[in-house]
């Protein structure tokens, strides 16, 4: 096989034709490492590379399989770690001017999982600085395009790993959600990403945005986050409010019917603005668990309309402790970022208490919101990929620093920790990618992992391969 068929496939082909011998881990390796160096100078999408810890663990891998060995879940199997998580030795910016140079002495629990599961780390993507925003851009990094249109928006903050995801760097990409930061490049790059149950995957260190970051994958495949999420999951002692619940076979039991499930769909939440275009993709994807056999009601969440402000305020507020890097660092970091950061200077301990208690009711409305549903049915992001340089698409109302505003499907659900998904849904007359989000209630992985893969199932989409791939 050349290079980019190698890099295309899937993490579930890849454990067959190892088991089978038909295909060795070093051959697979020294391809996607081949494949980066073609193809990333067009994408950036990789923050460095790290050939030598991926030929390490591809000939660990490569002997098991030869002896007959029992393999990790993922033995071989290429993986790329988003830079804001700690590896163990390897360079980790935080796609930061003000870290350069960390090295950390310890792995993340989900980095150390995927190793104990027998991937082979690849190297790590690039994200905007501390993560802040949903656009690929950072002042350390500079832009990485979208593989479908270059100069574009492909998402963030796990930019590069759904750009990697989407050109075939291998088959597994880790990301961080943290408001979307899953979710949203899955869509702009048109690849399935999901953030499972808050604490479903144990996150260190932990954010300090008020329990609203979840670890997940990106994939080309549900049947491959499927096994990605498996390997992460389960409790840890860093991350004190990781899930008691062992790992659960979720591959095993991705096969459903979605005869008779209570789906809501909402178009807006009662409140977003969406792209017409986006809009009526969705639609029509809404239709295929209608041909399935769901029940469809759409539906207008009555908390909907309550998210922007307290995202807007919160946002700003998590953030606001980088305001000790202003006066040494502000010349070199993100312009947005800065303005967020003086914008939440005057910030007092009463309002956030306040605000704070308006949002646990917020969480409270969602939660018996889904008690009458199996799933919800939204758009994943209101708009399709727009100049990465932007915050906001330009013919959108502009702002110094809230991106938020077209990305009001997201956020709810890091707050409430409901499992949530992109699967993608199709494709605007720019070419440009589509996602439906799928959200199910808090616990109910399996339950959005087979709603995705019953979606995928009815309208594929692995096949499509972006322009810039060669």
């Amino acid at each position: 096989m050349d290079d980019a068929r190698l890099g295309f496939l899937s993490a579930v082909e890849l454990g067959a034709l190892y088991r089978g011998k038909a295909l060795s881990p070093v051959e697979v390796t020294q391809a996607v490492l081949r494949r980066i160096d073609r193809v990333d100078p067009a994408i950036n999408a990789m923050m460095r590379v790290t050939p030598d810890h991926a030929m390490a663990a591809a000939r660990r891998a490569e002997a098991a399989f030869l002896r007959g060995q029992e393999t990790g879940l993922l033995a071989g199997v290429p993986v790329t770690i988003k830079d804001l998580q700690h590896t163990k030795g390897v360079q980790t910016d935080f796609g930061s001017h003000i870290l350069v140079g960390t090295i950390p002495d310890v792995d993340a629990p989900c980095v150390a999982r995927l190793h104990d599961a027998g991937a082979v780390m690849i190297g790590k993507t690039t994200s905007p600085e501390f993560g802040w925003k949903g656009v690929s851009q950072s002042p350390l990094s500079g832009i990485t395009h979208n593989p479908w249109k270059h100069g574009m928006n492909a998402g963030g903050s796990s930019s590069g790993a759904a750009a990697a995801c989407a050109v075939g760097y291998g088959p597994l990409h880790q990301g961080g959600d943290g408001a979307g930061s899953i979710r949203m490049p899955a869509h702009f790059c048109g690849v399935f990403g999901i953030k499972p149950t808050y604490g479903r995957v144990p996150n260190w260190p932990m954010s300090n945005n008020d329990q609203a970051t979840h670890m997940g994958p990106l994939t080309r495949t549900v049947a491959d986050a499927a096994l990605m999420v498996q390997a992460m999951a389960g409790p840890h002692p860093w991350d004190y409010n990781s899930l008691e619940a062992p790992p659960f076979d979720y591959l095993g039991a991705l096969a459903a019917d979605m005869r008779g499930k209570r789906i809501a769909f909402s178009p807006d939440l009662g409140h977003a603005r969406v792209d017409p275009e986006i809009a009526a993709l969705v639609s029509r994807a809404v239709s295929a668990f209608d041909e399935m056999g769901a029940d469809i009601e759409i539906v207008t969440p009555p908390w909907g309309a309550l998210g922007p402000e307290l995202a807007h305020y919160f946002w700003a507020a998590t953030y606001s402790g980088r305001r000790r890097y202003l006066p040494r660092w502000e010349s070199v970091m993100d312009p947005g970022l800065v303005a967020m950061l003086h914008d939440a200077a005057d910030f007092d301990v009463p309002t956030f208490m306040q605000m704070r208690e308006r949002r646990f009711a917020y969480c409270e409305a969602i939660h018996s919101f889904f008690e009458g549903i199996d799933f919800l049915l939204t758009p994943a992001v209101s708009v399709a990929a727009f100049p990465a340089e932007l915050l906001q698409p330009p013919d959108w109302p502009q702002h110094p620093w809230d991106w938020l505003t077209w990305a009001q499907f997201s956020y709810p659900f890091n707050w409430s920790g409901n499992p949530a998904a992109s699967v993608p849904c199709g494709f605007t007359t720019d070419g440009l990618p589509v996602g439906l989000q799928i959200v199910g209630r808090r616990f109910d992985d399996l339950g959005v992992f087979q709603a995705s893969a019953a979606f995928e199932s009815a309208r594929p989409w692995a096949h499509h391969r972006p322009p810039l791939t060669h």
